[in-house]
């Protein structure tokens, strides 16, 4: 369908008393239209700064990103409003991002009111009204508040709003992580209901590997800030390379008590994102480490078509090339 976004070595740093923390550093790829690209990794792996740089919430520190062909790395406050039509954002907690103060009508007619989309006050309630719908919120719920409704509600009332203004493109900043398992299901059917009503592109951004394979086309592998494996969905979890996918992979638990995952335990003290040396970041938790790992950033490499891997030993190790 088309590519709609870019994203060329881009970097996001904060300076902190001790330094410059890298929580985005040299992170490059691009997804198809009405495609889903998963980012997992730890927390603290930088996913939600990549989501949160990519929307301008934050501002980069380098590199460029493209959107539907048009670079959108510097733009005006006015240039900004009119590309947030088409770039929106779910948030992780679905009460802390939503005003107490405002019922649920309220909140998802004001980006309505901020661009002006309705002729009049009727229209609005009656989009409002087919907001509602589209995401399963019944319309006695239009005058509730934030705080009287359960999380899954108060998801779809995040969703709603991200969907006012008919985006082209969402990051679903790990939309729910913070709902009961049965409520997850709920939002994620839903979700992908949406994504191929309205032909909506994600950005998803999960720690849940069950997750980023149920609903991803592409899976992007993060870890301190660096890409370490990129690859088509079901061709990482067939085929994974680096050892930290596979240890991720690994800790996944399977429904089959007689035929569990081998887990792998990662050893050694996580590096410091803060004026990180050269080298692998993993290095010091990966059993394969050498003094090469110690000293030189591995690059990143295409062992298959389409499936790129940073590590400098993942030929050697799984036979590829």
């Amino acid at each position: 369908m088309g590519e709609i976004l870019r994203v060329e070595h881009l970097k996001k740093y904060f300076k902190t008393p001790a330094g410059m923390l890298h929580a985005v550093d040299d992170v490059s790829f691009s997804i198809e239209k009405g495609k889903t690209l998963g980012v997992v990794g730890e927390s603290g792996c930088g996913k939600s700064t990549l989501g949160r740089t990519i929307l301008h919430l934050l501002d980069s520190t380098d590199g460029k990103i493209y959107f539907e062909g048009q670079d959108i790395t510097s733009v005006s406050k006015t240039q900004l409003k009119e590309l947030r039509r088409n770039m929106q954002i779910i948030f992780q907690d679905p009460f802390s991002s939503l005003n107490p103060r405002m019922c649920v009508s309220e909140i998802i007619q004001e980006p309505l009111e901020i661009y002006r989309a309705c002729p009049d006050k009727q229209s609005m309630q009656r989009r409002v009204a087919a907001l509602m719908r589209t995401v399963g919120l019944a319309p006695n719920l239009a005058g509730a508040y934030p705080h009287e409704l359960d999380g899954g509600r108060r998801q779809r009332i995040g969703i709603a709003r991200a969907l006012a203004m008919n985006p082209k493109f969402i990051v679903c900043d790990e939309p729910v992580s913070a709902l009961d398992v049965s409520i997850q299901a709920q939002i994620l059917n839903l979700m992908q209901d949406l994504q191929a009503e309205l032909e909506l592109t994600y950005v998803f951004i999960t720690h849940n590997l069950s997750v980023v394979k149920h609903i991803s086309d592409d899976i992007l592998v993060m870890y301190l800030g660096r890409v370490v494996e990129y690859s088509q969905g079901d061709e990482l979890f067939e085929h994974p390379y680096h050892p930290y996918t596979k240890a991720l992979l690994a800790a996944i638990a399977v429904p089959d008590i007689d035929r569990q995952n081998e887990r792998i335990l990662l050893k050694g003290e996580i590096s410091s994102p803060i004026n990180p040396k050269p080298g692998c970041r993993f290095a010091p938790r990966c059993e394969l480490c050498t003094d090469i790992c110690r000293k030189k950033t591995p690059p990143t490499e295409e062992l298959a078509p389409g499936h790129f891997v940073a590590c400098h030993h993942v030929r050697e190790m799984n036979g590829a090339g």
